[in-house]
């Protein structure tokens, strides 16, 4: 006797179809899977038994032998226990799976037949519907976040009783499953929360809060047009904390795709619960705490899991004050900012998650906060031993990859500002030089002025002769690396979009350099 059907499991961020086979023969009582299963996946024998004989079928005193197809991938998790319980029950003639219809099957069972929900269920459902399967049995808690893939039939079980009946030839059971039509649920969720940029930026914080340093959130206004990475500096109290946590109240709406994707990432992480809104239509916002180790920072683990960058992807990742990380957590940070994924590689495979985001960061001058204050702030009481030491947690590479410096010091004026530039006033500039970018890099690979490189440089920022004069002299009187010319021409290009110029001028260039606070000094905080 012999049984197959479908499940699914997470390979990185994606789901990858499972063949669970069952096969029940004669000799000795054994229940074994094979196909490289982790512990949980062993484990679901026990489950799966207790599971099947409380809900009233007969677990049977064979020979059960489950193997997990491609038997070379190794499978983590408890996704698989609902298949193989009802490959069980199929082999044994106590359920009729529908030879017409490709079913995917995903689900955790309890003891007493109940279904839990898995993580993953986006990248899973997904994957199984880009492979031709049309329908999906799991459990209801995860029914919506199933209902985001478009035109795939999902079945909503909260217990192995409830089994739908295309499944079950038990004519006494009182079937009561969850079965929705996914199409015109999704059209129902899009009327009640439209997808609109002012539905999209919803916040309580706005930079109206923010009185003064109309410097500082231009420069931010800069950053967020691009995608640009930035760091402000300055002593403690002048805003630095609370003028990047505003910074998702200007960034552009997520695309319908980026939206997918980003959801993706957070199912997989187990993060993403579900809700009347549908997919993630806001921009990440992550600010890990200074003790977060390298694998949290960029994914790690026996099967790697998504670490802070990627489920920052396509939005921010807040470093609050910058040095108190750890440098060895700091350094991994140099290929997701070059390359804008992250490659974690292991003994049986290579897992790659995106992490394309835009770095905020902060930090004070020294230690105490206070290097090169004047009255009415306190003198600084840092040796220069421990501002060397302080400096030396951030290598020259790293700051190299940040494009913005950006000096915030304590605001003089700020009880007269009684008109201060609000969130609404600068996410109209971005979303300007956002539709600029995405005209101009249609068809590219890529649609943020901080993504250019090469020759994708040279073609899109076009210099006039003085613009092109004035960055060589500095250059040369900076003693700028390589890859800080080029960040200063791609803050440029920024500048330009914002004022609707197609030609890079001298005054954007100026404006570029005064954003290297850090070149502009030789590297010197003060």
């Amino acid at each position: 006797m012999y049984g197959r059907l479908y499940s699914s499991c997470l390979y990185g961020i994606d789901g990858v179809m499972i063949e669970v086979e069952v096969d029940l023969s004669s000799g000795i009582p054994q229940t074994s899977i094979v196909g490289l299963p982790d512990s949980a996946v062993r484990e679901a024998v026990d489950r799966v038994r207790a599971a099947v004989k409380n809900c009233g079928y007969t677990f049977p005193l064979q020979r059960v032998t489950i193997n997990l197809a491609p038997a070379d991938l190794r499978k983590e998790g408890s996704a698989f226990d609902l298949a193989i319980a009802l490959g069980i029950l199929a082999a044994s003639d106590q359920v009729i799976l529908p030879p017409g219809e490709r079913l995917l099957i995903i689900g955790e069972l309890s003891l007493d037949g109940a279904l839990r929900p898995v993580r993953g269920v986006l990248p899973m459902v997904d994957h199984a519907f880009r492979q031709g399967i049309n329908s999906v049995l799991l459990p209801a808690d995860n029914a919506e976040e199933a209902l985001l893939i478009e035109g795939m039939k999902v079945y909503g079980l909260r217990h192995l009783n409830d089994l739908p009946p295309l499944l079950t030839n038990r004519t006494t059971h009182k079937v009561a499953p969850l079965v929705l039509d996914s199409l015109a649920h999704l059209e129902m969720k899009r009327t009640k929360h439209p997808r609109s940029s002012t539905c999209v930026q919803e916040s309580i914080e706005d930079y109206s809060d923010v009185l003064g340093q109309r410097h500082v959130k231009r420069a931010l206004t800069i950053a967020a047009a691009g995608m640009h990475n930035i760091m402000l500096i300055g002593p403690p109290g002048t805003g630095k904390t609370m003028l990047i946590r505003r910074l998702p109240s200007i960034l552009p709406p997520l695309t319908q795709e980026e939206s997918l994707e980003v959801t993706k990432i957070y199912s997989s992480a187990g993060k993403f619960k579900g809700s009347e809104s549908g997919l993630i239509t806001r921009r990440p916002f992550r600010s890990p705490h200074h003790t977060i180790s390298a694998g949290g920072l960029i994914g790690g683990g026996g099967i790697p899991k998504p670490g802070e960058v990627s489920l920052a992807h396509q939005g921010v990742l807040f470093l609050d004050e910058l040095p108190e990380f750890s440098r060895n957590v700091l350094e991994v940070l140099r290929q997701p900012l070059e390359e804008h994924k992250v490659t974690i590689s292991r003994s049986r495979a290579s897992f790659t998650f995106p992490a394309h985001f835009l770095l905020a960061s902060s930090l004070n001058p020294c230690p105490c906060g206070y290097l090169g204050s004047e009255p009415p702030l306190p003198m600084c009481t840092c040796s220069p031993f421990r501002i060397a030491q302080y400096r030396e947690r951030i290598s020259g590479p790293l700051l190299d990859r940040i494009d913005m410096h950006v000096e915030v010091p304590r605001p003089a004026d700020w009880q007269n500002d009684s008109s201060p530039l609000t969130s609404a006033e600068m996410r109209s500039e971005v979303n300007t030089a956002g539709e600029i970018q995405l005209k101009r890099y249609k068809g590219q690979p890529f649609s943020h002025n901080s993504e250019l490189s090469g020759s994708t440089l040279r073609k899109f920022a076009n210099l006039s002769r003085e613009a092109e004069l004035l960055l060589k002299s500095s250059f040369e009187a900076l003693g700028l690396s390589m890859r800080a010319y080029d960040r200063i021409i791609k803050l440029s290009r920024t500048i330009a979009d914002l004022e609707g110029k197609d030609l890079i001028a001298a005054n954007h260039i100026a404006e570029a350099i005064q954003y290297r606070q850090l070149d502009r000094r030789n590297r010197d905080l003060v």
